[in-house]
């Protein structure tokens, strides 16, 4: 396939940012979209240019890396993550659009890269368990009913990518949020924490510079290990309650 990117370009988050348009010819349609960018910067560099900055590790689908907006969708037209994301999704002559996450708590690094250490200061707030649990026979020991623990691993999927911030009108990261809260708070391993868990992860969220959640769902749709969106809900209970026990 031939195609036309239009790609952010921006040396860092003082500098002026500006959409720069590239040709690739020979594109496979087997090929991921990151691996399409390999080439697009395999070609730049022979022509001595500088490359594409963007963000990848695994490219498996479980790391959260690849951060990339395209034809303003994060992670593309699929859901599924941007190095899951193959070139067979667009036809010969497209023209596409490549964009970084755009929210004002994830700070441009270089084109593509943003810092999204944020989210590690909202888990570090309260993403953890203090209750010894041993070996994992040992955690295995501790009865937890099936229900709570389908809730758990549905919440535990999520992989911070931040799709849920890019995608939200008002940048928020209330999805983000609550899946690092409710699959911690529903097993027991996670009582001791419950109401300092919530309280500390929705202050640091809200210091982060997020914006405000109102639920417009764009979050779940572009999340692409489906933590639903009664999820936010479900954090909102937890911390009125852990609210209302503060004040006794």
């Amino acid at each position: 396939m031939k195609l036309t990117l239009r790609v952010w370009r921006q040396k860092n988050a003082d500098a002026p940012g500006a959409m720069s348009t590239y040709e690739v010819d020979g594109i496979s349609r087997d090929m991921s979209f990151l691996e399409m960018l390999d080439t697009l910067n395999e070609e730049l560099i022979l022509a001595g240019d500088d490359p594409v900055a963007f963000d990848h590790d695994c490219r498996e689908g479980i790391c959260g890396a690849c951060s990339l907006v395209i034809n303003g969708d994060a992670h593309g037209p699929e859901r599924t993550t941007t190095c899951q994301l193959h070139m067979r999704a667009f036809q010969d002559g497209d023209t596409i659009d490549v964009e970084p996450w755009r929210a004002s708590a994830f700070p441009v690094v270089k084109d593509l890269v943003v810092d999204r250490s944020a989210f590690d200061r909202i888990i570090q707030a309260g993403g953890y368990i203090s209750a010894p649990t041993g070996t994992a026979p040992d955690a295995h020991a501790t009865p937890v009913p099936k229900p709570d623990a389908d809730f758990a691993f549905e919440h535990a999927e999520c992989i911070g990518c931040g799709a849920c911030v890019a995608a939200c009108p008002n940048g928020s990261a209330m999805l983000f949020t609550s899946a690092k809260v409710n699959h911690l708070n529903v097993l027991p391993q996670g009582a001791p924490e419950r109401e300092t868990r919530v309280l500390d992860m929705v202050e640091q969220m809200d210091s982060e510079g997020f914006g405000g959640c109102t639920l417009t769902g764009e979050c779940a749709t572009a999340c692409p290990k489906g933590i639903p969106l009664p999820s936010i809900s479900a954090m909102n209970k937890e911390w009125l309650r852990a609210t209302r026990k503060a004040r006794r």
